[in-house]
Parts: structure tokens; sequence; C-alpha cells
């Protein structure tokens, strides 16, 4: 069968995809081994991820957005802080500006996504399947499945995840290091409201950030994503609920009042990788297949949305113009558009990660002053919730909420 693009990937990055070029009319053959009633349950993955409020647009442009609504927690500030010292730096915008983002519970969004990609009628969802051999060529892509199927196409993308075997294939040399800290994620109760207010808390360790989560019967609650040394990972992971709240609650100097119900947690290895290029001949990369990033400033999901976006836009404009969606002059401007962004992205958060890991009172005494000074300077402080928003550089029509 022939189709616009084969995606390797039906997660988050994948599906979303898909879905940006159904809407344009393109269509998608998603293939991905995973088994829906595992990865759509609703204990398998505890993360929540923050949806900028140019994702959101984009969501919305897409015709997801109306699935979404009322079932996220808008980000209506953003409180960051060196550990628990005076002097924090507050991101809260004007009334009339609209929240930051909005937090998602991740299952969510996966379920959220993976319905809508099932409905459409340009996309072919091939879950629980595998491309067993795939040849790029100047005629085309051919993928063989496990199926017995074979699927044509002009371009293949990989939206594999961080490990990707087909980036890995095609020789794309990637920087990558590991931080040797976990993130510790999960969620749990308080007895204090957030008022829609995440907080970033900067410990030498790593930062202990709080994300709001919609109230539920049980009441009010938030997101954790805890960083903390490699070899203390697994002791905190072996910890039972009540003593794991206990750390919890002295690391948030109970502001948010007693903590309970805590959530099944998980863990995770914390790196950072970044694709030499994220193209090849009739390939292109997307999410964390090209880019992967530290939690601190929870651009890691709208990073693979802006490269949706941005791609989405390429070869829908690349197809009306009548172009095959596999030439290279199209996946060069898909290059250019992101290259730029990702590695600032990237090495802003690496920068960041490293400095607020500094130990010592001298190196605190310099954060808060950096913290204080951008507080007092409007257009540095605009500048960075800009940054929050995704609305920063040149917009994709996607993110800006409009039609390709």
């Amino acid at each position: 069968m022939d189709t616009d693009v084969i995606i390797l990937g039906g997660g988050l990055v994948g599906a979303t995809l898909a879905l940006a070029l159904d809407a344009s009319g393109l269509t998608a053959t998603v293939i991905d081994p995973a088994d829906p009633e595992v990865t759509l349950a609703p204990g398998f993955d505890g993360r929540a991820s923050a949806v900028a409020s140019a994702s959101g647009r984009m969501l919305e442009a897409i015709g997801v957005g109306a699935r979404l609504e009322g079932k996220g927690c808008p980000i209506r500030a953003i409180r960051v802080s060196d550990g628990l010292e005076p002097g924090a730096l507050d991101f809260e915008p004007d009334a009339g500006d609209g929240a930051l983002g909005v937090m998602y519970e991740n299952r969510l969004l996966r379920r959220t996504l993976h319905e809508a990609a099932a409905a459409a009628p340009g996309i072919d969802l091939r879950m629980t399947t595998r491309a067993v051999a795939v040849d790029r060529g100047a005629a085309g892509v051919t993928a063989t499945l496990d199926s017995g199927d074979v699927v044509r196409a002009p371009l293949l993308i990989a939206a594999e995840g961080r490990h990707s075997p087909t980036r890995e294939a095609a020789g794309i040399a990637v920087a990558r290091w590991s931080y040797d800290h976990a993130a510790i994620v999960g969620a749990f109760h308080h007895e204090h409201p957030h008022e829609e207010t995440a907080f970033e808390i900067f410990y030498p360790a790593g930062p202990f950030a709080l994300l709001p989560l919609p109230d539920d019967a049980a009441g009010h609650r938030s997101a954790i994503v805890w960083t903390v040394d490699a070899r203390d990972a697994a002791g905190m992971m072996k910890l039972g609920d009540r003593g794991f709240l206990a750390e919890a609650e002295k690391r948030m100097g109970g502001f948010l009042g007693a903590l309970s119900g805590a959530s099944p947690r998980a863990s995770y290895p914390l790196g950072f990788h970044h694709a030499a290029r994220i193209v090849d001949e009739r390939l292109a990369l997307v999410g964390d297949a090209a880019h992967g990033i530290h939690p601190i400033a929870g651009q890691g999901l709208n990073l693979g949305f802006r490269d949706v976006a941005t791609l989405a836009e390429v070869l829908v404009e690349g197809k009306r113009t009548g172009l095959d969606l596999g030439d290279a002059a199209l996946l060069a401007r898909y290059q250019r558009w992101r290259g730029l962004d990702t590695f600032m992205v990237a090495a802003a958060t690496d920068t960041l990660t490293r400095l607020f890991g500094v130990r010592g009172r001298t190196a605190s005494a310099v954060r808060r002053f950096g913290i204080s000074a951008v507080n007092a300077i409007p257009p540095l402080k605009n500048r960075f919730m800009a940054e929050a928003r995704g609305e920063s550089g040149d917009l994709p029509r996607l993110l800006q909420g409009l039609a390709i």
C-alpha cells in the first residue's frame, strides 16, 4: 500500500504528527510495537507533562483540544527558588494573557491522541506491529512489516524515542552524556490548594518540581518530578509511602500542608542527547529521536511538538507545490528551521542544570542574586515567560493556532 509518510512510533509525538498531517489532507501509516492494552492502562506511567500555551494552540488546531477540554490544570504562575531561601522568582502573566500552559497526566494525553488517531480517516494505525525491514532509496521508502504487509511512501519519520534504532541505522552522530541523576515521578494529595502554580525548588542534588494537577474527590493534587543523585534513587524508591511523603514534605518546607495519597512512583535516569542532524535521505527525526533534555524546564515534550508543527508545515506546503515529500530541499528546510531552536533550548537547559547543581554558600548566593535580578528586569522576565509559553522564535502556523 502507498501512503504520504511512514511514521515509526505512535507515542505522544508520533501520534500528534500523524494528526497534524491528517488535518491538512496528508496520509500517514503509523507503526508501533507497543500494545495499547498495556500503554493505555491507568497504572502504566505516572508522569505528567506541561503543555505550553503554543503547543495547546496546535492541539486545538488539529482537532484534539476539544477532547482534552477541562481535563488538565492550567499553569497560572511559576515560582522558582534556590532551596527554601528567600528571594523567589515569580512568573505570573497579566490576567488577560491567559495561562502559561496546562498540566496533563501523560496517560490522558496518550489515550486521547490514540483515540483521535484511530478515528482519523487519513491515519492507518498499526499497533503491536514492527517494521522488520526498511529500505530508503532514491525512489522512495519501502517498509516490510512483521505481518507481511509492505508499505511504501516518499518519506520515513522516526518518532521512536531517545534510543531510536532508525537514527542509529542511519549513522547519525549523537552528542550525549549522563547527569548521574535520576528523576522520581509520581503524584500526591496535599492539604492546601496549589492555586494553579508550578513550583521549581533547586537543591544541589537537582530540582524538586511540583506541578499542579486538577483536584479530584480526595482533594488537592500535584505531580512531582524529584531529581536525586543516581546512587540514592533505589533507596528512595524502596521507601514506603509514609516515608516518601515525609521526605517530600521536608523539601517543600510544608507550604502545601500535610501530604497524603501517594501514587505509584517511577524512576528513570537523566541524560542529554542531541543529534548532529535531524534529516537523512528520505528520513526526518522528531521528538526524543532528535533530542533529549533535562526536565528542569519542562520543555521536553514541547520541543517535540515544535518539531511536529514545523515538519507538518514543511510537508503540507511541499505537497501543495507538487514536490516529492522526501525531497532533499524540503528536509533541509526542516533542518534549518528546527536546528538552531533545539540546540539553543538544549544548551540553555544544560547550563541551568549545571549552574543550580553547584554546591556551596557562594554559589547559592550567586543564584539568588540572579533570580532577584531577573525578577527586577521586566524585559528579561517577559523573555523567560515567552520561552515557557513556547512562543519564541519563528513560530510555525500550528503553534499560532492557525491551520496550515
